[in-house]
């Protein structure tokens, strides 16, 4: 139940004065629904609305003037505005309207009356004006135009002053609250109480205030921070509190292992001892793996299953594909199979008696380990007694359907995988509720994959020395120029440069894209992956992680519009044989600073984890790229990069909390939990990057 005292800030937005069913879906669509997300919306500017002198004035800027009406020029003919000369003892301007009637100007604003104008500054020929002044009015109305305007964002039909006028109206119905920080923190960052941060929010009074180290927006955003860390900690407090099947090391793991062609690496070692010791515990184990692409994680995973056979469970993988969830069955089926271990392969393309056969292998236990895709956690998939869901690019399901297949056993182990390293400072964000292993060592053999760039000027080259390697019997990716947000035009990009490669190269080009049917993009991933393809052209919404180990060059267009890790990311699809690799990067100079340290990190290392930690140095936590595939949450004040410092200060403190007062009863819990119904963090949500 939420607060009482939360009440007025979650009313609908129209219950604030002026704001009527033509403005309600703008504000709707810009903020949000209720009286609170208004009162969250922060300022992204400010206007400096001090009066100054005519002569003090430059094109361009906002200009308050005091100055005396001196006459009222009615438009010469049609298109021409209505202008009012206006004067100062340094000079005269220009106060203009267009399509207005002078009538009511003159009788407002007649000759020789004082006025406050302030509007921004143009130069019409020589003249100075302000077009449209945002105030007009008598010195004893000056009050009415502050000295400090909050600039908000607006949207079409929807002012940005309107903006301010309804987020002024949220702040009023904003209740003083108890006190959820600890007092010794509080006076030792000297943060304003709650409220009077939201007020120095909307009222700035310098650029300063702006910034992401503002005092206040520093209180509001740990605030949200120390929400989200509370409602993590409870989470995982939750599932530790849930009793789960006991699972062992198992001579069968062992044995598994010891037949592998190669040794565990030492990351693999340890995420393989973390993963046991929960299992053994006899507590719901929730645990995520870490590892750049081709760092081990389904061998970690598989191994994790093997133990669970032995104590007579099962376990199911569950990848976003249908083709990823292919390689991870052709990947588990021989070993598992040489130990003894059933195990299946389903997607939505099984129909008739195939379908039904497996769905009774796994309903009877008959099978040990089921793969596949979405189909698994349909209704009619029942397991005789599952006991390990492993999630694979965990981050591509929801939160909903993750607990779907969670639901199909009691108190089920969850091992979530990700290919995307996270930058150390953003754990807490991500996984606050999970207990997290990394697998930052590349297996043995693997070779580095040589990194160039060149100006897409050398295309020609380029495509040249490609002929020259398909006919030694390589395969290529090409990913396509990310054109813009429309995955319209990036198809079209794909399309243009997969004809030219055709032309160039001959038929052994093929392309995808996400437009594509589900079905005819894996035939050609298949194609590709089977060696019957060359040259794959591919956008980036599209899924190209499938193994391609005979696919070693990589060609990435306008490398510069790409961020760090993705370009990594992208580069991580080849290198997987025992040949050597290549990627290139082709950029349209000039070069940005940005840009230039983005693809000098890329030349410099292969670490996921480092890339992904500068990264976030080059691009900050609102531009960080795969921010949405990740998970990162939608913070309203936070800013993960800006604020890096604030997330352990949240966490420790939330952890601290919980330990003295697990219920939140003492005066400073309760007040915690009303910080948390203001976020929307509960511990039930639907919030976690891994759910």
């Amino acid at each position: 139940m939420r607060p009482e005292i939360l009440f007025p800030l979650f009313a609908d937005v129209d219950v604030l004065k002026g704001l009527g069913p033509k403005l309600r879906p703008l504000v709707a669509r810009l903020a949000g629904e209720r009286v609170r997300d208004l009162l969250f919306l922060s300022p992204t500017g400010l206007v400096d609305r001090r009066v100054r002198r005519i002569d003090e004035v430059q094109e361009g800027e906002v200009a308050t003037l005091r100055v005396r009406i001196d006459g009222h020029q009615p438009p010469g003919r049609a298109g021409h505005p209505y202008r009012i000369r206006v004067a100062d003892e340094t000079g005269f301007a220009f106060l203009s309207w267009f399509k207005v009637f002078g009538d009511s100007l003159q009788r407002s604003h007649p000759v020789g009356a004082d006025r406050i104008a302030s509007g921004k500054a143009e130069r019409f020929n020589t003249e100075l004006q302000l077009v449209h002044p945002d105030y007009l009015v008598p010195p004893e109305r000056a009050g009415e135009v502050p000295l400090h305007e909050a600039v908000y964002p607006a949207t079409a039909g929807l002012a940005a002053r309107t903006v301010r006028r309804l987020a002024l109206a949220a702040l009023e119905r904003a209740p003083e609250l108890e006190e959820w920080i600890d007092p010794h923190l509080l006076a030792r960052e000297g943060w304003p109480a709650w409220r009077t941060a939201l007020e120095a929010l909307h009222a700035p009074t310098m650029g300063a205030d702006l910034l992401p180290d503002a005092p206040a927006r520093r209180r509001l955003a740990y605030d949200e921070l120390f929400a989200h860390q509370l409602a993590m900690v409870q989470r995982k407090a939750e599932r530790r509190a849930e009793p789960a099947p006991a699972v062992p090391a198992s001579e069968m793991s062992q044995r598994m292992q010891a037949a592998l062609p190669y040794r565990l690496t030492g990351a693999q070692a340890r995420t393989l001892a973390e993963i046991g010791g929960d299992l053994a515990l006899g507590q719901r184990m929730s645990r995520l793996v870490q590892g750049d692409v081709g760092s081990g994680k389904t061998v970690v995973a598989m191994l994790a299953m093997a133990d669970v056979a032995a104590a007579g469970g099962q376990s199911v993988l569950m990848a976003p594909t249908e083709i990823l969830a292919r390689q991870h069955y052709e990947t588990l089926q021989r070993p598992l199979s040489d130990a003894g271990i059933g195990v299946l392969l389903l997607t939505g393309r099984d129909k008739g008696a195939e379908r039904r056969s497996k769905l009774a292998a796994l309903a009877s236990g008959e099978v040990q380990v089921a793969v596949g895709t979405h189909a698994l956690f349909q209704d009619e998939v029942a397991f005789g007694g599952l006991q390990l869901a492993v999630i694979d690019e965990q981050h591509r399901f929801g939160v909903s359907e993750r607990k779907r297949l969670q639901a199909k056993g009691d108190a089920v182990h969850l091992l979530a995988l990700s290919a995307t390293p996270i930058p150390r400072t953003l754990e807490l964000t991500l996984h606050g509720d999970l207990d997290v292993s990394r697998l930052d060592e590349k297996p043995p053999g693997r070779k580095p994959v040589v990194t160039t760039a060149a100006p897409t000027s050398r295309i020609g080259e380029v495509v040249g020395r490609l002929r020259r390697a398909i006919g030694s019997g390589a395969q290529a990716f090409w990913i396509c120029p990310l054109v813009s947000d429309s995955e319209a035009l990036d198809v079209t990009a794909a399309e243009g440069r997969a004809e030219d490669l055709t032309r160039a190269l001959g038929p052994g080009v093929a392309l995808v894209h996400g437009r594509m049917p589900p079905g005819e993009k894996d035939a050609v991933m298949a194609a590709f992956a089977a060696g019957e393809v060359s040259v794959l052209v591919a956008t980036t919404v599209v899924e190209v992680g499938v193994n391609v180990p005979a696919a070693t060059i990589m060609v990435i267009e306008h490398a510069e519009r790409f961020g760090l890790a993705q370009l990594h990311q992208l580069r991580g699809r080849v290198g997987r044989g025992a040949d050597a690799s290549a990627c290139l990067l082709l950029y349209d100079p000039p070069l940005s600073a940005t840009g230039q340290a983005r693809l000098e990190v890329l030349r410099e290392t292969e670490d996921g984890f480092l890339i992904a930690e500068k990264d976030l140095e080059l691009r900050g936590g609102g531009d960080l790229l795969g921010a949405r595939q990740s998970g990162l949450p939608d913070y309203r004040f936070a800013d993960p990069a800006a604020h890096r410092d604030l997330l352990p200060l949240a966490a420790k403190d939330a952890r601290a909390l919980l330990a003295r007062d697990p219920k939140l009863e003492s005066a400073r819990g309760q007040a915690a939990r009303v910080l948390q119904h203001l976020f929307d963090w509960q511990p039930d949500g639907d919030w976690s990057a891994a759910g």
